[in-house]
Formats: structure tokens, C-alpha cells, sequence
């Protein structure tokens, strides 16, 4: 039997409405904050990812999921959302609007990466960006947006970590002592960090490996050596959080995955008992657009996974629940009368009422029986006799009780009953 490949899965009915509230309330959020929808195609030139991102990044190297089209053209699925993003910024002119030019997008991810709890290699993600400007208060904007979705969600004891990995100047003074640090170890690494003690030495400092784990003991804090200026940058942002009173704590091993990141990192996660999953990741990314051709202009932003946030919604006992089922079932017996029938469900849809139309040819008993599932309140029967008398039954599900009216009020009665308040 053929299945979803391993990675992807269905989002079913009962998965919805928890993932549309997430959207919308990241949506109207990040709308109050002054963000509009973008929306950039699933695929790219797979330059625009291998520049951007950074091709020693295990997104490029490992993830990406790479074809030619029939032109011959490189291509990749869109493996994250901020390369495409500063993309638009430089192919659209955006630079020549108000800054910084803040966007928000909902979009599929693609990453050929080992599945796990809520993390596909196909997963959704919500994700905030704003360029054009440096500025430590629109980062501190930026994380208080990410922190406030999930807390609007409900979902309580949220941390915030934070820290700076300064720009290429700090890193050039930092990373040869990182790697003094790591040098003795470097025999009992793991295979990937042996791999990254040349080409992404800061990746050391965030592997997830217990045998890497006791190596991180030490090494020195990237905070304690940046510039002047990038350590008031931080501190700025710090001072920013406390005036809106985000809580945040400092994690010196805090670097992130990506090449394009700079100055501020952040992630946010809820309370787990185990390894921590993160909900909210971001950062400072100062030299992308630059990476992609275009002058220097900064830039911040975040990722936000729908399908980790709606398993803690669900784990937290906040998920949403479906909608109720339209309170109307329409049964017929006799062509004339489903035609009449099918007349009677689209009037009541123009008037906001849910209905149901039995659909087969079926006895009355079946259709009964049907409506009787389907959750609906009552049922309208109309049938040959019904028909020719210009009559409609229309019975109460849950107490069998029933009333013949004119089908041509039968809309109206409807409409007077308040069918969607509780009983």
C-alpha cells in the first residue's frame, strides 16, 4: 500500500484547528506589530541557499533537497524562509520603502533531515522578518513578538535564552581561542564536531552529543570577548527587554546553525522534562543581503515550527477542538425531492447555517440513521408526498419530536431556532 514518504504526514481534519489557531494568532499579532504577509515560491536557484545559509552549513551539505528542472537549471526546495525573504527585498527594490520593511509568512519547510517529535522533512513554519535596520530595540520587538504568540496560546513557563555571537571582526579575535579550548579534545569529539573544528567552530559549542557534552566545560564565553561596540550592542538589548519585561537568561553556547547569523541569537522553548525542544529561534543576520549581491543592510528575524508548537498546545492540554458540525441534515426520498432538498442546503449556507445533504439512494431508515452521525440537530424530510403538498418535516434529532412547515419558511424556522447556541 502506498504511503506518505518517511519524514511527511498527513495534516488531518482533527490536526486543523489547532494549526489554524496558531496561524492566526501569530498572524494578527505580528499584524498589530506593523508585519505583512509575504509569500516567496516553494523552490529557489539553489544558489540563493548554498550563498545565503553557507555551504558548509548541514543544511546545505546534508538537507537540502536538490534537482534540475527541464532547463537545467539548480534548484532546491525551500530548506527556510529568510534567504527568500532578503531575496525579495533586493529583486522587488524594497529598500526604497519605509524601514525597516517587516513581513510575516506561513510556509512549508523542506529539510532531508532524521524525523522526530514534531520536526518532518516536510514541517510548516511561521516566520517574522524586518530589514533595513540595527537597531537593539527592533531585535528586542522581534523576540517579545515570538514570545508573546505562544504565551497567547496559553502555554506557560516559557524560557528565553539569549546571547551575542558578535560580527566577523568579534568572531576573527574569538575563535582561535575556542579552538585552543577545544584542541586537547578534539581526538574524543564526535564525528561531526571533529568535522566543525575547521569549518564552523562555534557549531562546537551547541552539539547535542553526550560525549561532546563535558568538552563545553570552560570554554570561553563569546560575550566576555566581543568589541566595544557589539558588547554595548547586547547589553542595549538586554536593557530593551527588561522595559518590556520579557524575561530572558543568558546562554553562552547559544550560536544557532546557520553561517548568516550575527550579533543576537535567541530561542525560546517551553518547559519539557527531557531535552528541550525549541518552539522560537532567531537571530541578527547582518550580512546576508550582502552574501546575495546587495549593499549591506541588516536584518532580524525568527522561525517559529507549527507542528512543535501544536504538540505542546496538545501536551498542555490547549489544543483547539474541531468546530461543530453543521447543525442541519437534509433527507429526501425521490429525485424531485433531492433536487428540492439540495435547493433548501444551499439557501441555508447563503445564510450562515451549516447543512448536510444525504447523498446515495438510500431509505428513509439509512438516512435517519445517517443524520443521526453526522452530529447535525435536526433533520429536514422531504418526500413525494411532502413535495406535492408544499410540506416539509422538519424533527429534532435528540427528541424525535417534529413539525410539518412550508417548505418555503423552512429556511426561516431554521434561522429563528439558534442553532448553534449550547443546549
Amino acid at each position: 500500500m502506498l504511503r506518505a514518504p518517511r519524514g511527511t504526514h498527513d495534516i488531518l481534519p482533527s490536526d486543523q484547528p489547532t494549526r489554524r489557531h496558531i496561524v492566526a494568532t501569530a498572524q494578527q499579532l505580528a499584524e498589530l506589530a506593523g508585519y505583512r504577509g509575504f509569500e516567496p515560491p516553494t523552490f529557489e536557484q539553489a544558489d540563493l541557499f548554498i550563498r545565503g545559509v553557507g555551504a558548509g552549513t548541514d543544511i546545505v551539505e546534508k538537507e537540502m533537497y536538490l534537482f534540475e528542472d527541464r532547463s537545467g537549471d539548480r534548484l532546491a526546495l525551500r530548506p527556510e524562509g529568510t534567504a527568500s525573504a532578503c531575496r525579495a527585498y533586493l529583486e522587488h527594490g524594497m529598500a526604497n520603502q519605509l524601514q525597516p520593511v517587516k513581513l510575516h509568512y506561513h510556509l512549508p519547510i523542506f529539510r532531508y533531515e532524521r524525523p522526530q517529535a514534531g520536526r518532518f522533512r516536510q514541517h510548516t513554519q511561521f516566520g517574522i522578518e524586518a530589514i533595513g535596520i540595527r537597531d537593539a530595540a527592533l531585535d528586542a520587538e522581534v523576540i517579545e513578538l515570538g514570545w508573546r504568540i505562544p504565551e497567547a496560546l496559553g502555554i506557560k513557563h516559557l524560557t528565553l535564552s539569549i546571547n551575542s555571537i558578535g560580527d566577523a571582526q568579534d568572531r576573527q579575535r574569538y575563535v582561535p581561542l575556542l579552538r585552543d579550548h577545544f584542541r586537547p579534545h578534539r581526538d574524543n569529539l564526535c564525528d561531526d564536531c571533529r568535522d566543525r573544528f575547521e569549518r564552523a567552530p562555534l557549531r562546537l559549542l551547541d552539539c547535542k552529543e553526550d560525549r561532546c557534552q563535558p568538552f563545553r566545560t570552560g570554554a570561553p564565553r563569546m560575550s566576555e570577548h566581543l568589541r566595544p561596540e557589539s558588547k554595548a550592542y547586547y547589553d542595549e538589548l538586554q536593557l530593551s527587554l527588561d522595559a518590556i519585561g520579557i524575561p530572558f537568561k543568558e546562554r553562552p553556547t547559544l550560536v544557532r546553525g546557520l553561517d548568516y547569523y550575527t550579533h543576537t541569537v535567541f530561542e525560546i522553548e517551553p518547559p519539557t522534562s527531557g531535552s528541550q525542544v525549541t518552539l522560537i529561534a532567531g537571530g541578527r543576520y547582518d550580512g546576508l543581503i550582502e552574501e546575495l549581491g546587495g549593499p549591506h543592510t541588516p536584518g532580524i528575524g525568527f522561525g517559529m515550527g507549527i507542528e512543535r508548537l501544536a504538540l505542546t498546545l496538545d501536551a498542555q492540554g490547549l489544543g483547539a477542538v474541531l468546530p461543530p458540525a453543521p447543525p442541519v441534515v437534509l433527507v429526501h426520498l425521490g429525485a424531485a425531492a433531492r433536487r428540492a432538498a439540495a435547493r433548501i442546503a444551499s439557501d441555508l449556507r447563503r445564510e450562515g447555517i451549516g447543512a448536510h445533504l444525504v447523498f446515495g439512494d438510500r431509505s428513509l431508515k439509512a438516512q435517519l440513521r445517517h443524520a443521526g452521525r453526522t452530529g447535525a440537530r435536526m433533520a429536514v424530510i422531504i418526500g413525494e408526498r411532502e413535495l406535492q403538498q408544499g410540506q416539509a418535516t422538519i424533527r429534532d434529532l435528540a427528541d424525535s419530536q417534529q413539525r410539518e412547515v412550508a417548505i418555503d419558511r423552512v429556511v426561516a424556522e431554521l434561522a429563528a431556532a439558534d442553532l448553534y447556541t449550547e443546549e
